[in-house]
C-alpha cells in the first residue's frame, strides 16, 4: 500500500509544495479536499456553458482554477486552465463541451485520489 506522499505524487501533484501550504498537515489537507466536492463551481460551470453564459462560466472556471492550484491538484489545474483561457477571451465556437468533459474527467480522478488518500482505493 502506498503512503500519502506516494499516492499524491502518483496522481501528478507536487507533494512538497502543497504540504508547505498546508503546514505539513495531511489530515488538514484531506479536510480541504473533502470541501472540494461540496463546492458548486463545477456544476455552475456546466450550467453556464449549457446556457451560453460565457461570463458566468469564466467566473466558475476561474474559481476552480484557483482551488485546484492551491490544493496542488496539478492535472485538474491543467484541465481547468484549458477552458479558462478561451472563456477569458470569450472565444466563440470553442469546443467548450469537450473542454468541460475533460474537467469533469479530471475531477473524477481527484475523487479517486481522495479515496486512495483515505485508504479506500487506488488513485
Amino acid at each position: 500500500m502506498q503512503g500519502f506522499q506516494e499516492t499524491f505524487e502518483a496522481y501528478g501533484a507536487d507533494y512538497a509544495a502543497t504540504m508547505e501550504r498546508f503546514m505539513g498537515n495531511e489530515a488538514m489537507y484531506l479536510r480541504f479536499l473533502d470541501m472540494l466536492f461540496q463546492d458548486e463551481n463545477l456544476s455552475k460551470l456546466g450550467e453556464a456553458l449549457d446556457g451560453g453564459d460565457l461570463q458566468s462560466a469564466f467566473a466558475a472556471a476561474h474559481t476552480l482554477k484557483g482551488v485546484a492550484a492551491n490544493m496542488g491538484l496539478t492535472p485538474l489545474y491543467a484541465a481547468v486552465c484549458a477552458i479558462v483561457e478561451p472563456l477569458r477571451a470569450g472565444t466563440p465556437g470553442c469546443a467548450y463541451a469537450a473542454l468541460y468533459a475533460g474537467v469533469q474527467q479530471e475531477f473524477q480522478k481527484v475523487r479517486g485520489l481522495r479515496d486512495a488518500l483515505k485508504g479506500g482505493g487506488a488513485a
